[in-house]
C-alpha cells in the first residue's frame, strides 16, 4: 500500500460516495474502486460494506481508519522535519466553509496563510454551515469557518473573526406574507417563514420566535444552508431572518426588501474552528496561529 490509496480511502471515509471521491480525486469511480479492493487484499479483509447508493466501514475498515489517519498523520510531521527550512512548509489543509463565507471572509484568510506557506495545498468544500462543527469534531475536515453553537463540543477550538447581525427581509413581489403584513394588528402566528434546518442561526431565530411571543411559528421552509433561502424570500414563499452577510452576497437581494426587526436579534459570533488533536499537525497548527497571533 502506499499514501495515496491511504488518502483514498480515508476520503472515502468521509463522503461514503465512490462517485463522489473519484470525482474529488480526479478518477474515474473504476480507478477507485480498483485501489480500494488492492487496499483489502492487501489487509486480507473487507473494509467497505457496499450498497448501490453509500458505503459503510466494516469492523475491520474501522481498525484500519485508525491506522491510516495515523500512518499519515505521522508522515506529514516526518516530511516537516525533512525541510531543510523549517518555515517551508508542505503538505495539505481541509477547509469548510458556506459559500457565502468563500466569498467574505476566506479570502483575506487564505492570502494571508498562503503568504507566509505558499506551498501547502488547499483543498476547500463548501456546503451548509450548521455541518461545520461535527465535520471538524470528527475531523472529516481540519478547520472550518462556522457559526458558534450554544455547546461547543470539548474537542472542537473556536477562535471569533466577526460578528454578524441579522435582518428580517420580505419579497418585493405581491403574495400573501405581504397582505399578512398589511393587517392592523400584524398577526405574527400566521405570517409563513423560511428558515435554515438547523445551526447556529436557526437557533438565533428561534429565541426570535420566542421574544415575539410567536409560539407556533408557521414554517413554510426549511433549507439546508442559508444562500438558497434569500430566493425563496424573492419568490414571494415568505419572510426570513438571515446573517446580513449572506443577504449582500446573494445574486438576487435587489428583489426583496428589509422590514424592521423587533425585538432586535442577538450578533452571531462567526469564527474558525479546529479539533484540538488535529492541532498537532504542522500545517493545521500553522493555519490556526496565522488567525490567533
Amino acid at each position: 500500500m502506499d499514501f495515496q490509496q491511504l488518502k483514498l480511502f480515508l476520503h472515502l471515509c468521509e463522503s461514503k460516495n465512490f462517485a463522489r471521491t473519484a470525482a474529488l480525486n480526479h478518477l474515474s469511480p473504476s480507478t477507485l474502486s480498483r485501489q480500494i479492493q488492492r487496499l483489502e487484499d492487501e489487509v486480507g479483509k473487507t473494509l467497505f460494506w457496499r450498497d448501490n447508493r453509500s458505503v459503510e466501514l466494516t469492523p475491520t475498515g474501522e481498525q484500519f481508519y485508525q491506522f491510516a489517519e495515523k500512518t499519515l498523520q505521522e508522515w506529514r510531521l516526518l516530511q516537516q522535519q525533512l525541510q531543510p527550512n523549517t518555515m517551508d512548509l508542505v503538505g495539505e489543509i481541509r477547509l469548510f466553509c458556506s459559500v457565502t463565507a468563500s466569498y467574505s471572509h476566506l479570502p483575506e484568510i487564505l492570502a494571508r496563510f498562503r503568504q507566509k506557506h505558499p506551498k501547502v495545498e488547499i483543498q476547500l468544500t463548501t456546503g451548509d454551515p450548521a455541518l461545520a462543527v461535527q465535520q471538524v469534531q470528527n475531523r472529516q475536515v481540519d478547520l472550518a469557518i462556522a457559526g458558534e453553537p450554544e455547546q461547543l463540543p470539548d474537542s472542537v477550538i473556536f477562535h471569533r473573526i466577526d460578528l454578524l447581525s441579522f435582518s428580517l427581509i420580505a419579497p418585493k413581489v405581491a403574495c400573501v406574507a405581504n397582505q399578512l403584513l398589511q393587517q392592523t394588528p400584524i398577526n405574527w402566528q400566521e405570517i409563513p417563514f423560511i428558515v435554515p434546518v438547523e445551526g447556529p442561526a436557526r437557533q438565533k431565530i428561534g429565541q426570535w420566535f420566542q421574544q415575539k411571543g410567536i409560539k407556533h411559528p408557521k414554517i413554510y421552509a426549511t433549507v439546508a444552508g442559508h444562500e438558497g433561502i434569500v430566493p425563496m424570500v424573492a419568490m414571494g414563499f415568505g419572510l426570513a431572518l438571515l446573517p446580513d452577510v449572506v443577504i449582500a452576497h446573494n445574486p438576487m437581494n435587489t428583489q426583496i426588501t428589509y422590514l424592521n426587526i423587533e425585538p432586535s436579534i442577538d450578533f452571531l459570533s462567526l469564527g474558525v474552528c479546529v479539533n484540538q488533536k488535529n492541532l498537532q499537525n504542522p500545517v493545521v497548527n500553522a493555519f490556526w496561529r496565522s488567525l490567533v497571533i
